[in-house]
């Protein structure tokens, strides 16, 4: 039997900011434990937030690049529950007036996924669970936070997978968040339902913290499989929070959603509502930044799709490359070089115009494809340039027909026997003389042209 695949995401990043999102606390990763910690951000008595301004423009940044609608009134919540992870027994978020709505995402194949909402909160503390004990770490709490929600629109794990990816992609390009999702700072919660009926949702069931793009494609395709199964067994899916296993690559259950929880949201009381002024707003909006599906379009019209993929997924790269366009007029010939030899070898230690002259000579022939490999070790942190370094190593790519042919007549003249090999089908025959015109040239005729007059001499002899 087919089943219909729905399938929603909520997407937890944090934000690139020096403060956290209410109080002066630093943002780090990886430091020791418990020494970036603020009083507010452990809720000692008499403490009160403040809204750390660099965060709500890095939400607005997000909001505009997902093409949002932006709420000028910004205005916090309290989520009251109690765990370890929360001191102050509440976290405080955006559940009734999200500063962003109705946005959407073009997919990698056209498709659209409508974005339901974006808020902004803070981070809870993180818990080290060692042997049976739990060590909380509040480094991270108060860390700011968006949470971004899609519809549910997506109808498999190729497409949960790129979704995530281009989302990803989008915060990195606006530089609201690193979006490292192996050290936690961008996590993904999936939400999955299999039916037998078109617009009938099934019972849903959530994933918890994926942490790759490529385990969140596993866990969706074995979650659908799992789920099917079971309702081809006669059973019900249960509503349910799973975890993906890495080493079985299937989903295993944590607990049971027996019903809702009530977190008895109200509004925060001390962050009275900010009306966001417009010149604010717009300000944020003219400093958008050229987005990953406008960078690929516009390498498209110049280089390979593929080429184009890989140059707008590495965004330092990417950078890189638009420096060298500047000097280039072989842009897919430039795009080669950076990503086949360049890239292998750091392509930080090469000057743009270096790769961009590289490329031209190797367009126009006037450098062989061994010269340039000769040339890249030669460039790699230097600052002589490619014309000088041509000049010092004698690099001059013969393509005058003149000058080849008087090669070839030579060697002719002087292995006449090959002129019979050819005319009695021995094909080597043409690699012999083009050995010997390399020798002669020493290495510097073009090799495409030569072989070309080669052929074309013993066919006329």
């Amino acid at each position: 039997m087919d089943y219909f695949v729905t399938i929603g995401i909520e997407i937890h990043a944090e934000l690139k900011t020096q403060a956290k999102m209410f109080s002066p606390g630093r943002v780090s990763y990886d430091e020791e434990q418990n020494t970036n910690v603020s009083a507010i951000d452990i809720a000692l008595p008499g403490t009160l937030p403040s809204i750390n301004k660099e965060g709500v423009k890095a939400g607005v940044r997000l909001c505009y690049g997902l093409n949002m609608e932006v709420d000028p009134l910004l205005r916090f919540d309290r989520k009251n529950y109690f765990y370890s992870d929360l001191p102050k027994g509440f976290q405080i978020t955006q559940q009734f007036h999200p500063i962003g709505k109705n946005g959407k995402l073009i997919l990698s194949d056209g498709s659209v996924v409508r974005i339901n909402r974006l808020h902004l909160e803070e981070d809870t503390a993180k818990q080290l669970h060692v042997a049976e004990d739990t060590l909380i770490d509040f480094n991270r709490a108060g860390v700011p936070l968006i949470e971004i929600v899609s519809e549910p629109e997506i109808n498999s794990g190729a497409q949960a997978a790129d979704y995530v990816n281009n989302l990803r992609q989008i915060l990195i390009y606006l530089d609201v968040s690193d979006g490292k999702m192996e050290e936690g700072s961008m996590r993904c919660d999936v939400n999955i339902s299999i039916s037998d009926k078109e617009d009938v949702f099934g019972t849903k069931v959530e994933i918890k913290n994926l942490n790759s793009t490529n385990n969140i494609q596993r866990a969706v395709e074995y979650e659908i499989n799992r789920q099917r199964e079971v309702l081809e067994s006669g059973g019900k899916v249960v509503s349910e929070t799973r975890r993906f296993d890495e080493q079985s690559q299937s989903t295993i259950s944590m607990r049971k959603k027996e019903g809702a929880v009530d977190y008895r949201y109200y509004p925060e009381p001390n962050i009275p509502p900010i009306r966001l002024k417009e010149d604010f707003l717009e300000e944020i909006k003219n400093s958008l930044v050229e987005l990953p599906r406008e960078r690929f379009d516009r390498y498209t019209k110049d280089i390979s799709h593929d080429d184009a993929k890989l140059l707008v997924e590495n965004k330092e790269m990417g950078d890189y490359f638009d420096k060298v366009l500047e000097f280039t007029k072989e842009p897919q010939g430039a795009a080669n070089l950076l990503i086949s030899q360049i890239a292998p070898l750091g392509f930080e230690s090469f000057r743009p115009k270096d790769l961009g002259d590289l490329s031209n000579k190797q367009g126009d022939e006037s450098i062989s494809s061994k010269q340039v490999k000769q040339l890249i070790k030669l460039l790699k942190d230097s600052d002589k340039g490619v014309d000088l370094l041509i000049k010092e190593n004698n690099m001059v790519q013969v393509s005058d027909d003149s000058v080849i042919l008087d090669y070839i007549e030579k060697i002719l003249s002087e292995n006449p026997q090959v002129i019979d090999d050819y005319k009695n089908g021995k094909d080597r025959s043409v690699g012999f003389v083009m050995g010997q015109v390399m020798k002669l040239s020493k290495g510097q005729v073009n090799p495409g042209k030569a072989n070309e007059l080669i052929i074309k001499v013993l066919k006329e002899k």
